[in-house]
């Protein structure tokens, strides 16, 4: 990886992280916090390492700004113009001053959706007034400037905060596998049973939140990784992702299984360096969701799985 070197910022700059552009005045894109006077940093694979916000960054949306203060557990705080909205979770306000209105966010019929065993209630906070929030965890905060009818697709425990010009919604990735027969049939998600997908139906900000550092990656048409699930962060829509399993070639562990996501472009994905361990042995499966792969590296161990499912 290419060492990080600061230069100045040019005049008209296209932020090469949000690629959105600004007047290269501020040392900081104005639309996401990232510094301006930045090469980029990229592996050989061609993962670019999203540089944190810095400390104290200023980000402009409409008429309000969210600062971005702290490096280790990043708070956003917003000041918001009269007027103007976000909408959060609320198990992620900090503090708010008494000017900000808060309301319950009216939510679609069938919202069940739990987070850490808890019921997921949204808010609203209407200026004038300021705001902050934190994910009360180590990492960074991502943010993610939409235009007009662009849409990311956000896995779920990430989303920090967005304006109210960002729609939201949630979807079934459709990434699981089962094991057992009927009535007996266990089902695995290792992204979770829904992700978030997120629609600018005019320009808005998204603000997420990713554990330990930030990488992206541009998908050519057709090219194709493997993610660890719970490594991914947002992608574009026009990524495909589904299930894949790995069969490593290891006599001591002929029964382990790798669950991952193949994830085929075009199109941008994010990841985190830090995503926690998969506590289960996965010792095989019955069924893989659509359109699943596998590919199985241990001579010792035969296949049973169904031939039309294994990738080459």
């Amino acid at each position: 990886m290419s060492e990080l070197v600061s230069t100045p910022a040019a005049p008209g700059y296209m932020c090469r992280y949000c690629r959105l552009g600004s007047d290269g005045s501020r040392p900081t894109c104005p639309n996401c916090g990232a510094p301006a006077d930045v090469r980029e940093m990229r592996d050989d694979a061609g993962w670019v390492e999203q540089p944190p916000v810095r400390d104290m960054a200023r980000i402009q949306f409409g008429r309000s700004t969210c600062q971005v203060s702290g490096t280790y557990v990043p708070v956003a705080e917003m000041s918001l113009a009269p007027g103007d909205q976000v909408y959060f979770p609320h198990d992620v306000l900090l503090w708010a001053d008494p000017a900000t209105q808060l309301t319950a966010r009216p939510m679609p019929p069938g919202w069940a959706r739990k987070k850490a065993g808890m019921p997921l209630v949204m808010l609203d906070a209407a200026g004038p007034g300021r705001i902050a929030f934190s994910e009360d965890d180590p990492g960074e905060i991502v943010a993610v400037p939409l235009e007009a009818g662009r849409s990311v697709e956000v896995v779920e425990h990430h989303f920090l905060a967005a304006t109210a010009a960002v729609s939201y919604t949630w979807f079934n990735p459709g990434v699981w596998w089962y094991i057992g027969k009927s009535p007996h049939v266990e089902n695995e998600f290792p992204l979770g049973p829904y992700m978030d997908r997120f629609t600018a139906q005019q320009r808005g900000l998204l603000l997420l939140h990713a554990r330990g550092n930030a990488f992206i990656r541009d998908l050519r048409e057709g090219e194709r990784i493997y993610l660890v699930p719970r490594a991914l962060v947002w992608k574009d829509p026009s990524v495909q992702m589904n299930i894949h399993m790995e069969v490593p070639a290891s006599p001591r562990a002929h029964w382990r299984l790798i669950p991952m996501v193949r994830l085929t472009g075009p199109g941008r994905v994010a990841m985190q360096s830090q995503y926690g361990t998969e506590g289960l042995a996965h010792w095989g499966w019955d069924g893989l969701g659509p359109d699943g792969s596998w590919r199985n590296w241990n001579p010792n161990r035969p296949a049973t799985w169904r031939t039309q499912d294994r990738e080459p």
